[in-house]
């Protein structure tokens, strides 16, 4: 759908790689909207309603600062994906369209000490192992059967209860964003329908853009960050990159109903019902709150269960007396958090609302992942995301076109063939689904990078190149 609603001229350029659409552009609008982008990306913008939406954003009851969109961006639900907005705690909104339906998809990735040369001999039969041990695909279940008591305590414990099950070190969760586990989760909150799609979902990736992904660190921008995080050029990692599955999803949908009918009893109009929104401080806002902790803690969970197969798989080809992998981090980016900010020089509480977008605190990892043939990127938060945008950059690529368009352009079959002649090892359990995340259907993901990284809000510490691809 062409994007008309929001002409060219209404931009307005700020600084070299931030981009404005004044309060003035609309009467609706409570604060500005603003991008992160070069020019070069602006012209994709009004091919969607990314724009439109953005400034849809601006008139959510609360909003602080500015509706925020990163070099990513493209249409979503409610919120383009790639959304950030701060509205004000505890008198403010909440929405789940600015979370998302896969609530805490988020990555991780986990560190060996072997280098290229030691594992290329292996990749072939190393994914082969991962994908036997990872479950992958829609309505693909887990090794585990989560009964009702176990699934409560894994929503509200989140990977620690699989640690304490012995699918983990205990040290895994320091090295998880809020320690893999949000404390303001209720299971009461959560539908019994959203718990039955879940119970055997634990350990599963799922489909669409979710992947495990062995790469390797092919180059270091930030020698003394790399020294940091443990990274070396040539190291062999591997990256996580799924959700909540249908845990998040039934969550959303169950309130997003309900929050359409509430929002007239809070006088609460706004200009796209994708938005439903009710107070935070609500009975509504609140059980909506306490289920997406509850579902953010079962992602984390479920990354953690995905982190046992893969070191099963690693121990299965190198033997057990190998080096467990380490976690260097774990990030969410479809989560709403309680934070503090200066806004108009005054420190506020906001509920920051992140879709598609990642939390980059000051020196905190931060994981972009590519789309199968083209690089990730390991990037560390800036002092100054604090300032321009909530402490937030962006999550990944961004799709450039649609799923129906990548197949129409390529066949599953010809992109495996294309991906295993660049030395990409990829196992995939649908061909279709295979070809709906070609890496042409993406963005750039140096030119997003590269963005942010001018931008200020992340800096650049090491790409990596994937050598084996896992997906549903």
């Amino acid at each position: 759908m062409k994007q008309d609603s929001v002409p060219k001229e209404a931009l307005q350029q700020l600084a070299p790689y931030l981009w404005e659409i004044p309060a003035s552009f609309r009467s609706d609008m409570r604060v500005p909207a603003r991008l992160f982008a070069t020019k070069e990306m602006i012209d994709s913008l009004f091919n969607d309603r990314t724009l439109e939406q953005l400034v849809n954003v601006t008139t959510l009851p609360g909003i602080q600062g500015a509706a925020l969109a990163m070099p990513d961006a493209h249409e979503g639900y409610g919120f383009p994906i790639g959304g950030v907005a701060g509205i004000a705690w505890p008198d403010g909104v909440i929405s789940p369209g600015g979370i998302g339906y896969d609530i805490n998809c988020g990555v991780r990735l986990l560190k060996t000490e072997q280098t290229y040369k030691e594992v290329e001999p292996h990749l072939e039969k190393l994914a082969r192992a991962l994908y036997a041990w990872i479950p992958s695909g829609v309505g693909r279940g887990g090794k585990l059967n989560l009964n009702p008591q176990d699934l409560d305590n894994v929503l509200k414990k989140g990977a620690a209860w699989l640690i304490q099950q012995g699918f983990g070190m205990a040290e895994d969760t320091e090295h998880c964003e809020s320690n893999g586990c949000l404390e303001d989760a209720d299971p009461d909150m959560v539908s019994q329908h959203a718990k039955e799609r879940s119970a055997q979902q634990l350990g599963t990736m799922g489909a669409g853009n979710h992947f495990v992904e062995v790469d390797v660190v092919q180059k270091i921008f930030d020698d003394d960050m790399a020294e940091r995080y443990g990274l070396f050029e040539g190291q062999i990692v591997v990256l996580i990159h799924t959700g909540s599955r249908g845990m998040g999803h039934q969550v959303a949908t169950d309130y997003i109903r309900l929050m359409e009918k509430a929002m007239p009893r809070y006088g609460i109009q706004l200009p796209d019902r994708e938005l439903a929104s009710v107070p935070f401080s609500s009975v509504e806002g609140q059980n909506y709150f306490h289920a997406m902790n509850a579902a953010a803690n079962f992602a984390w969970a479920n990354r953690q269960m995905i982190t046992w197969e893969i070191r099963q798989a690693w121990k299965e080809e190198f033997g057990k007396t190998h080096k467990e992998l380490q976690i260097l981090y774990d990030v969410a980016h479809n989560i709403a958090k309680i934070e503090e900010y200066e806004v108009d020089g005054q420190k506020k509480k906001l509920l920051v609302h992140r879709k598609g977008a990642t939390r980059a605190f000051h020196d905190q990892p931060v994981l972009i992942p590519g789309s199968m043939g083209t690089a990730s990127y390991v990037l560390a938060g800036n002092e100054e995301s604090l300032k321009k945008s909530f402490g937030s950059t962006c999550h990944g690529a961004g799709r450039a076109m649609s799923r129906t368009a990548a197949k129409k352009k390529i066949g599953g079959r010809e992109l495996l063939d294309d991906l295993t002649k660049s030395g990409i090892h990829v196992r995939a359990g649908s061909m279709l689904g295979l070809a709906e995340e070609a890496p042409f259907a993406y963005k750039d993901v140096e030119l997003v990078v590269d963005c942010v990284h001018e931008a200020g809000i992340a800096t650049k510490v090491a790409r990596l190149k994937p050598c084996a691809v896992i997906k549903g």
